[in-house]
């Protein structure tokens, strides 16, 4: 039986023991408790509170909110007015009301004689702060949560200042892995570049609550980061640690910067489209996504590199701006790997040639131009290997354009490992899933064991952003877990241009008020 369970089990007998001896001692009969529904009439009447309350006890993780209220309440009937008495009972319910129940100096006082309580001005404004944000800690928490979209990986599907709402409850809330927080901050402290929002004291295990929906091929997921685990405070998660590790070398890494670790619902928030769900087999050709041999269609939106040659003479602006172009890049240089770094309308005079991030769309627009004379997408070819792919190992010719096949893990999936698959499962096994992972004489070792087959824990995904050709996803990092899943990207409510002030069209009119596809 999961820890969860058992603690789950443990404070609800508690906290219903204690609501019985409360019942009793307010003069209602203590089996009352036990009668679904009915048990919340009575206590409404115990603390004298209107029936409407009703409909937000039955509104999911709202009526967690409404519960902790009728908690303070009655523990104001036992003439608990502090803040920190009312403060205990709310946050341990199982511990205080037993308390209450069992106490024979705690004696039940109706509401209409209780004395009123002058509140200093401190304290309403305490109480009215507390209220708010245990109010929105609970609806960010289990219900809905605001995002903004910083980079480009997912254009032009979501653009540099999408704000954004993701339902936490699509796919089922998950219990905070690290409740020791300050509440509204991340992993970092506002005003301060390095300083914890969290404490580690406590670490609960992973816990998801039923959801509406599982996660689907193409949806739009807001995930944690899985190669944030660690990081480094310079840089966060603009450069994944172990490409630099494999780059640099763990000591020089070190020496460089400052390396920290992060718990898993800590780790940033990424959000990209789900290509593969568990149990998928996925391959790209020639930049067409194939899940089980089929092929997924590609997002009207996706972008991919093209090459652009004029006739001679560079674009003005106005050109950038009327086919909505944001985004190019330096082509490749000898001593560079296979995709070149993201670069700024940048023009080879010599060959006279962009590089831009276009979709299709905008491809065949920008053709109509009396300055192009050709346009052509690039590609790279199979056979190609880059090795700062996952997995990491040069016996996988893989790119970006041609990648895989590869197998998606599914929760209770066996699949046979041995020498030539193990990079692929080396991460999941050992750090995902905790075991102890060694390879010794070519023989793979689980827990002490020889292995040749592993059966998964957990489900895993695979993600990729519609900017293919500049998206940081899981063809560099790999898997992304289900403990790590935030939820569902679903409505923009406003769109902002990062490069157009106020009074220039900053607001992107045309792009609030939308939803996810």
């Amino acid at each position: 039986m999961s820890f969860y369970v058992i603690f789950m089990i443990l404070t609800f007998v508690s906290t219903i023991i204690g609501l019985w001896k409360l019942f009793e001692k307010a003069g209602e009969k203590g089996w009352k408790v036990l009668i679904p529904f009915y048990n919340l009439y009575v206590w409404l009447k115990i603390i004298k509170k209107p029936l409407w309350w009703f409909i937000f006890l039955i509104i999911p993780f709202i009526n967690v909110f409404v519960i902790l209220l009728m908690i303070v309440e009655i523990v104001k009937c036992f003439k608990k007015y502090g803040m920190g008495a009312q403060a205990l009972g709310a946050i341990f319910p199982f511990i205080y009301l037993p308390y209450l129940g069992f106490s024979k100096k705690e004696t039940y006082l109706h509401p209409d004689k209780r004395p009123v309580i002058k509140k200093t001005a401190v304290r309403e404004w305490a109480d009215a702060i507390i209220f708010a944000v245990i109010a929105a800690t609970i609806i960010r928490t289990f219900l809905l949560e605001a995002y903004t979209i910083p980079t480009s990986s997912m254009e032009k599907s979501l653009l540099i200042g999408d704000f954004l709402f993701v339902s936490k409850i699509s796919y089922g809330p998950r219990v905070p892995i690290t409740p020791l927080s300050f509440p509204f901050a991340h992993h970092t402290l506002p005003l301060t570049s390095s300083t914890k929002s969290y404490l580690n004291w406590i670490q609960l295990p992973y816990y998801r609550f039923p959801g509406f929906a599982k996660i689907k091929n193409c949806d739009v997921v807001v995930f944690n980061y899985p190669d944030g685990d660690t990081t480094t405070v310079e840089l966060q998660s603009n450069e994944s640690y172990y490409a630099m590790i494999r780059r640099m070398g763990r000591d020089e890494v070190w020496r460089q910067y400052h390396v920290i670790a992060r718990p898993v619902d800590k780790r940033e928030n990424f959000i990209k489209r789900c290509i593969g769900i568990p149990g998928d087999k996925l391959q790209i050709i020639d930049q067409q996504v194939y899940i089980n041999g089929n092929i997924l269609p590609t997002p009207e939106n996706a972008e991919f590199y093209y090459r652009v040659r004029t006739k001679g003479s560079t674009f003005p602006k106005r050109t950038f701006e009327k086919y909505d172009i944001t985004e190019g890049v330096k082509p490749p240089q000898p001593d560079e790997q296979t995709q070149p770094p993201p670069f700024t309308f940048y023009y080879n005079f010599e060959d006279s040639t962009y590089q831009l991030v276009l979709t299709k769309e905008i491809a065949e627009k920008l053709k109509s131009s009396p300055n192009v004379a050709s346009i052509d997408k690039i590609m790279y070819p199979k056979g190609i290997g880059d090795q700062r792919l996952f997995p990491f190992d040069s016996t996988f010719k893989w790119n970006i354009d041609n990648y895989g096949p590869i197998i998606i893990p599914a929760a209770g999936q066996t699949i046979p490992i041995s020498m030539s698959n193990i990079p692929i499962y080396q991460r999941i096994i050992q750090v995902y899933e905790g075991n102890e992972f060694k390879i010794k004489d070519n023989k793979i070792f689980i827990n002490g064991k020889e292995a040749n087959s592993y059966t998964f824990k957990m489900n895993y995904y695979w993600m990729m952003g519609d900017n293919r050709h500049n998206s940081a996803d899981s063809r560099f990092w790999g898997f992304v877990p289900e403990d790590h899943i935030v939820g569902k990207a679903v409505f923009v409510w406003l769109s902002l241009d990062p490069n157009r002030g106020w009074f220039s069209g900053k607001i992107r009119f045309n792009k609030m008020f939308r939803l996810i596809n």
